[in-house]
């Protein structure tokens, strides 16, 4: 993708996790996608895992999702400003061509190289680059595959939230377990990140999924750069933005949030 010339920055976001139980994380990016989005840069990239979990855009049409159309209608409204991209996460990899049209977003492949100045970018959600965790990949293929997918769109919305809501607390559990262990083959291998890298010809990588922002240089001048998950409620609150200006410049800007009351 190579970015329209007059275009001075992006912002990128990911790992939101928006989900009808946490209303302040909600309330904080609602805020922020009506007007803080589209005075931040000139183009918004959500790098998946906006949602907690999708289990199929038929879901929009379901009385009891008003939360969902509710999100859909905030960022549609942010489209009217600035172009809106949307590249799927493990949590929302179900988020398909019909919620991007009611949403007004473009949907972008994993990876995407975006051109923006002189530099070249590769964008993903990050998880398949975690590849020493064997089981994790292998559960990811399963999911990803036009079979499986099938098999689940056509289970009624009820069948899909009780099997979300059972992959939920198995990821939960599983997560939990990798960081009391300190396992590092939950993150992205920067070997794997590097061989992206050099096939696209690029210096940058920018991803999120683990929710562990950072900055990774890697050999020949090139780096890994992480985006920071969302959470208005943890102390202190994490709502991060990162804006990359076409000058090459990198700039991570912190979304004010009140703390609430323990």
């Amino acid at each position: 993708m190579a970015t329209p010339g007059h275009w001075r920055s992006i912002a990128l976001i990911s790992d939101i996790h928006l989900h009808e139980e946490d209303g302040h994380t909600h309330g904080l990016w609602k805020t922020w996608m009506s007007g803080g989005a589209s005075s931040a840069a000139d183009a918004l990239f959500i790098l998946g895992d906006l949602f907690e979990v999708w289990i199929g855009d038929d879901c929009l049409a379901s009385a009891k999702n008003d939360f969902l159309r509710s999100c859909i209608e905030s960022i549609r409204e942010c489209a009217t400003q600035i172009p809106v991209y949307f590249m799927a996460g493990n949590r929302d990899f179900l988020l398909g061509p019909d919620a991007a049209k009611a949403a007004n977003m473009t949907w972008l492949p994993d990876p995407a190289i975006v051109t923006l100045g002189d530099q070249r970018i590769v964008l993903t959600h990050g998880d398949a680059l975690c590849t020493d965790d064997v089981p994790y990949q292998a559960f990811r293929r399963q999911v990803r595959s036009s079979q499986w997918q099938s098999d689940f769109l056509a289970k009624p919305l009820t069948e899909r939230a009780a099997i979300a809501r059972g992959l939920r607390e198995a990821s939960k559990a599983q997560q939990a377990k990798q960081y009391a262990e300190k396992k590092s083959w939950a993150d992205v291998n920067d070997e794997a990140a590097l061989d992206w890298l050099e096939q696209a010809n690029a210096t940058t990588l920018i991803h999120g999924h683990t929710h562990h922002a950072n900055d990774h240089p890697l050999p020949g001048g090139r780096m890994r750069v992480v985006l920071s998950d969302w959470d208005a409620n943890a102390s202190p609150p994490r709502a991060q933005v990162l804006k990359v200006m076409n000058s090459g410049a990198m700039e991570r800007q912190d979304i004010p949030a009140k703390v609430r009351p323990a």
